[in-house]
């Protein structure tokens, strides 16, 4: 409709106000407090509100589908101009600020922009002025910053401030409650409203959960600037090329950090409370607690529930050291002090300055992603570990080809840490981030090392959120480091109580297992489904560089299975667009059943691993075995034909010398 905005809102609200609402029934079946269709269309012609009936419909339908006002009673149907009956519905919204008239925004509480502390070389930020800033807010604004137009483009779509939760009396009873607006939450709740549910969804802190706000979207916005740095600085390879560059290459480690910032804003619309309420989610912001086992109290309104989902994600841990903890804490609320740079995941995309010296406790995942991406961009990092190796889910081999690569990139590791001894601020100022002495030690020797740094990323591993809400009056067991106890399908202790994603005692923790986890939820709790989470094949992606990818077993846990397996491999050295792109580090390797082709999981290190393993990953969920893998014709040249070639191999074992004689046997006889 060619209309604007303004006018749609006073056209609403005259509907609003004007349209009959009464209890109506049809076939013996009551619907409270609902206009009729055809009823609405004659009132807007009446009104003025619109110059023909076609008119009235079409605004009808843009006020139920874009604005969210009303729905059909079992919705069942778009708004028409029929007897057909609608209802009001309230599914939370943002207040509107009295002072400026329109709806509330995070700009509205943005004080001048915070002045550098000790240095002029940190920049000035926009921050939030707290005082102003309602205390069901607070702790999103202590957590994300700068609020630069980026961030609070982010928080208005996934925290909206002021944000008005629905009138739970718009609602008897829901179908299903969701805790936690994560990858499992959000797909849970997009999905069974999508199917008709009563929906409600509730979140304390930031729609989209860590994968959009901390996670995922965030580290591979950083990874991509990291790797476009490395490419040019990268002589060697260019040179091999031909290619050669005078000058230096500048890091603008902030513009790079605004950037992550901004991609992450793009993206938060898809998750944000306006889009959920307009696929007919009643959003709720605040902390969700069981009351009992059918019913939860969010803001002091009890939501009575058939099933619920808890979907709380998981919470990154820090180590114990002396020291660790207050320095975060200041890290967090650093008051008129300098802010120390001691972060988790958590924190660690706020960063607008570009540290000197990173510490790096833990080389998982997280931490050797962070760490190849930091030093690629001219920090230097040092890892930290205790177990003497990198990646422990990985092969050791692969894990080692990793490592390799990152001290080739200048990081250096310490992967014999006995004690981590203590952490302090020295007094003193690098670039404007406050300097801090860490001590460790090593090798079960009695001497302890200093290691001086301006920031430190403890990536030590998660725990799943599970506390704060009472959990045990709805006869939910949990435990603190596994998670909520959960059975093949999903379910809790209380059977009307599902939970997926990491705060869940299953071992994938990663957003797709989440988003599988929720359709398998929704199933099970909605449709009397069998769907089981061991029948969920996930695989899974390290995006250093070189990349790992890897799904189902590994062959430590094909014999601790007591499985017989044989290994396939094919190296990129051997694989022509690899030689061609000089990218000949990795292989592909795939395991299978000794006595069949049957694939029992395979690993993938190299150039693209993540976007490589999709094809195994098929092929195991389809039953296609590694022999008919080798009958696919894959493009040339490409990496994937490493995929098809291990096919080959397989297939080479089949040709017994028994075979083989008969083959030339065949031969033979041709040749006469």
């Amino acid at each position: 409709m060619d209309i604007t905005d303004e006018a749609i809102d006073q056209i609403a609200a005259r509907f609003k106000a004007g349209v009959e609402i009464k209890d109506r029934t049809y076939r013996l079946v009551k619907y409270p407090s609902s206009f009729v269709g055809g009823e609405a269309v004659d009132f807007m012609i009446r009104d003025g509100l619109a110059t023909s009936r076609d008119e009235a419909v079409q605004i009808g339908q843009y006020m139920m589908t874009e604005l969210n006002m009303f729905e059909h009673v079992t919705r069942d149907h778009m708004f028409a101009d029929e007897y057909l009956f609608y209802h009001f519905v309230d599914r939370g919204n943002i207040a509107t600020n009295e002072r400026t008239g329109r709806k509330f925004s995070w700009t509205d509480y943005l004080t001048s922009p915070a002045k550098p502390v000790n240095d002029s070389l940190q920049p000035e930020l926009p921050l939030p002025d707290l005082e102003s800033v309602p205390s069901n807010d607070v702790h999103v604004a202590t957590n994300v910053w700068p609020l630069d137009e980026h961030n609070v483009k982010l928080l208005n779509n996934v925290h909206p401030t002021n944000w008005k939760d629905p009138n739970e009396n718009t609602r008897n009873k829901y179908d299903l409650v969701v805790i936690g607006a994560g990858a499992a939450g959000l797909v849970t709740s997009a999905g069974a409203a999508g199917v008709g549910a009563r929906v409600a969804l509730i979140e304390e802190s930031l729609l989209g959960g860590d994968c959009l706000n901390i996670g995922c979207v965030p580290s591979k916005s950083l990874i991509h600037a990291a790797s476009l740095a490395h490419s040019i600085n990268n002589t060697e390879h260019l040179a091999d090329s031909g290619i050669s560059i005078t000058g230096s290459v500048n890091i603008d480690f902030p513009k790079i950090m605004e950037r992550v910032r901004r991609i992450r804003s793009e993206i938060s619309p898809h998750d944000s409370a306006e889009r959920f309420t307009k696929l007919g989610v009643d959003v709720f912001m605040g902390r969700g607690k069981f009351v009992d086992s059918k019913s939860i109290v969010v803001n002091g309104k009890v939501l009575n529930f058939n099933k619920a989902v808890i979907a709380t994600g998981g919470y990154p841990s820090l180590i114990s050291m002396p020291g660790l903890a207050e320095l975060h804490k200041l890290h967090i609320d650093p008051g008129s002090q300098a802010r120390p740079y001691v972060m988790t995941n958590e924190t660690f995309f706020n960063l607008t300055q570009q540290p000197k010296t990173l510490i790096v406790i833990g080389p998982g995942v997280i931490g050797m992603e962070m760490a190849q991406a930091m030093q690629r961009l001219g920090t230097q990092v040092i890892v930290l570990g205790r177990s003497g190796r990198v990646l422990p889910k990985e092969d050791e081999d692969h894990a080692s080809i990793v490592q390799q690569q990152l001290e080739k990139d200048g990081v250096e590791f310490r992967l014999s840490v006995t004690e981590y001894v203590s952490v302090e601020l020295t007094g003193n100022s690098v670039n404007g981030l406050p300097e801090m002495s860490f001590k460790i030690k090593e090798d079960d020797t009695a001497s302890v090392k200093e290691l001086k740094a301006d920031s430190i990323l403890v990536a030590t591993g998660r725990r799943p959120n599970v506390t704060g809400m009472d959990l045990e009056k709805a006869g939910v067991e949990y435990d603190v480091r596994k998670g909520i106890l959960v059975n093949d399908k999903l379910q809790t202790t209380n059977a009307k109580v599902y939970s997926a994603g990491d705060c869940c005692s299953t071992t994938f923790k990663f957003t797709h297992a989440a988003d599988f986890m929720a359709r398998a939820v929704i199933r099970n709790a909605l449709f009397f489904g069998k769907e089981k989470m061991s029948n969920l094949l996930i695989p899974y992606a390290t995006y250093t560089d070189p990349e790992i990818a890897s799904v189902g077993l590994y062959g430590k846990d094909c014999e601790a299975k007591g499985i017989k397996y044989v290994t396939y491999e094919k190296h990129f050295s051997d694989n022509d667009r690899a030689l061609c792109d000089g990218e000949t580090v990795g292989m592909v390797r795939i395991r299978v059943e000794e006595k069949s082709d049957k694939i029992l999981g395979a690993t993938i290190i190299g150039k693209n691993a993540g976007n490589m393993i999709s094809e195994i990953t098929l092929a195991m969920q389809s039953n296609v075995g590694l022999g008919s893998i080798a009958n696919v014709i894959h493009p040339y040249p490409t990496n994937a034909e490493a995929i098809r070639q291990s096919g080959d191999l397989y297939n080479k074992t089949k040709l017994t010398p028994s075979a083989k004689s008969l083959l030339r046997g065949i031969i033979k006889v041709q040749r006469f």
